[in-house]
């Protein structure tokens, strides 16, 4: 299984800096308009590049998620594999595994969240990818028996977990609940027909951080697994946010 998932992790590597690349670099002669959505909202859409049907909003937070894939996954994913096929480890394993994880929830998001344009092949296949990498990446760490030497399932690192959990449906459920109560559609709703990353985070990362957790005090295999999946996407997103915001302004 180790010789797909390698060849898989090329793949996603080619495929995410040619997404990332062409999102980021790739441009047009088109400026952005003005345009009334299904709601009845005036929507400014950016109207250049890649994202030229996106909303303003929307195309400069994935111009941020980009130069974040391009600049530093990417380069953190050639360090992965290099490290996996001369030394294969658990660890080396482990690192690849999580950031073919990450890799999967950006496919995921480009795929379903962005206006449909000239790569959505590619987002397709990237996302395919992805997930089959990420479905043999399980399987190859399940063979491994993981031993911590040090207690790790401590009382900081649940409330840590619980806390991350909790967090992504404080930030994203009282835009629902507020739309569910003025019966009209999301504020930020813009073009789209929905919000992905109120899917991805409210129901699966947010479980994801309790079965974790339960997992974890069951001292399975897979808790700790979904821990250094976890830890790796929230470091990243931790840097990703700020270049994304950076993008906006």
């Amino acid at each position: 299984m180790n010789k797909q998932l390698h060849i898989l992790t090329v793949l996603i590597i080619v495929l995410a800096v040619i997404t990332s690349g062409l999102g980021l670099f790739y441009k047009t002669d088109g400026l952005p308009y003005d345009y009334v959505n299904q709601y009845g909202d005036t929507v400014k859409i950016y109207g250049n590049g890649i994202y030229k049907n996106d909303s303003y909003f929307m195309a400069s937070i994935f111009k941020g998620t980009d130069f974040t894939i391009l600049f530093l996954v990417v380069p953190l994913s050639i360090i992965a594999l290099y490290l996996d096929i001369k030394k294969d480890t658990l660890k080396t394993k482990l690192f690849l595994t999580a950031l073919i994880a990450l890799f999967a929830y950006y496919s995921a998001s480009i795929s379903f969240g962005i206006v449909y344009n000239t790569l959505f092949l590619l987002y397709m296949i990237l996302f395919s990818c992805c997930f089959h990498a990420l479905i043999i990446g399980f399987l190859v760490l399940n063979k491994y028996k993981i031993s911590m030497s040090v207690n790790i399932y401590n009382t900081g690192l649940k409330v840590f977990l619980i806390f991350c959990g909790f967090s992504l449906f404080v930030a994203w459920l009282p835009d629902i609940i507020f739309s569910l109560i003025k019966q009209r559609s999301l504020d930020l709703i813009e073009i789209y027909t929905t919000q992905i990353t109120y899917i991805m985070d409210m129901a699966i990362i947010s479980p994801l951080m309790f079965i974790c957790l339960y997992t974890l005090e069951k001292r399975k295999n897979i808790g700790y697994i979904l821990l250094g999946i976890i830890l790796t996407i929230l470091l990243i997103v931790g840097v990703m946010l700020p270049i994304q915001t950076i993008s906006q302004i």
